[in-house]
């Protein structure tokens, strides 16, 4: 099979259960790399959030973060295209949160903001301890993230909501589902992602494609959860990681190892590298 795009969601993908690169995986990349393929982050992380050791491989150029409402060249620290929440938007599901226990981040300008009373206290939200630390490493505290959104009037990626009563959060999604107007998934059991219509990875790997002069078919894509449902219906091969959710694995063309096992590395190996051995 001709592979020239793969995408790769990290947590829990790509990145092994403590947020850590596995060196078979990095190697793996790197001879994709070598050979010509587009790798490429496809998270619901900011660009900010990818991990250092990811957007250090050389040739790992562009990444579709925020679930597919950022494609980004990392090179050129630029915006190939966006598909945002508008301002009015996101004052609207704030006000309609306030009355829950939650803790509500935006994602904007490449950036992240957190109300700092929840910056100080993720325990409080049920923010496991691993994502604590990407969340002090990838927001800056303010006073009032609404306040700062009117204020500003700036458009939103991604609004990321923690909760720590699992019926608050079936609460929540079924309001912002009746509102009809942004995307819901989650990448944890805890949280729920917002996203403006046409931020799914799904739509983001196809337009990142087009841009790229790559064809539907020739594209891969790796998945553990829900919102990578998207990307893994439509890339040319969807692969579900073996640690995903059940109906994620259904939708999938290949079942990898888990993300402690190096399984995307595997599968890289066994359908793409193979092939591109053999043919040389």
């Amino acid at each position: 099979m001709s592979i020239r795009l793969i995408a790769l969601d990290l947590d829990g993908t790509l990145l092994d259960s403590k947020k850590n690169l596995p060196e078979r995986n990095r190697e793996s990349l790197l001879e994709c790399v070598r050979q010509g393929i587009h790798v490429v982050p496809c998270t619901g992380r900011n660009v900010v959030g990818v991990p250092d050791e990811v957007r250090q491989i050389p040739g790992i150029r562009y990444a579709i973060t925020v679930n597919g409402g950022i494609l980004a060249d990392m090179e050129k620290n630029q915006v190939l295209d966006e598909r945002l929440i508008s301002p009015e938007t996101a004052v609207e599901i704030y006000d309609m949160v306030s009355q829950y226990h939650v803790m509500c981040d935006a994602y904007i300008q490449g950036g992240g903001i957190s109300r700092r009373y929840c910056f100080e206290h993720m325990d409080e939200y049920g923010v496991a301890p691993e994502v604590q630390e990407i969340v002090r490493r990838t927001r800056v505290p303010v006073d009032s993230v609404r306040g700062y959104i009117k204020e500003h009037n700036c458009k939103v990626e991604k609004l990321n909501m923690f909760f720590s009563h699992p019926e608050e959060r079936a609460q929540v999604r079924r309001k912002l589902e009746e509102r009809g107007d942004v995307l819901i998934s989650s990448a944890f059991s805890y949280n729920l992602e917002i996203n403006g219509f046409g931020a799914t990875k799904g739509e983001g790997l196809l337009r990142l494609a087009q841009i790229l002069g790559v064809k539907q078919e020739e594209t891969m894509a790796f998945g553990d959860g829900e919102n990578d449902f998207s990307m893994i219906e439509k890339a040319g091969i969807g692969v579900a990681m073996a640690n995903g959710e059940e109906k994620l694995k259904e939708r999938a063309d290949y079942i990898a190892p888990s993300n402690d096992d190096a399984g995307v590395a595997q599968i890289i190996e066994k359908l793409v590298l193979s092939h591109s051995r053999s043919d040389s």
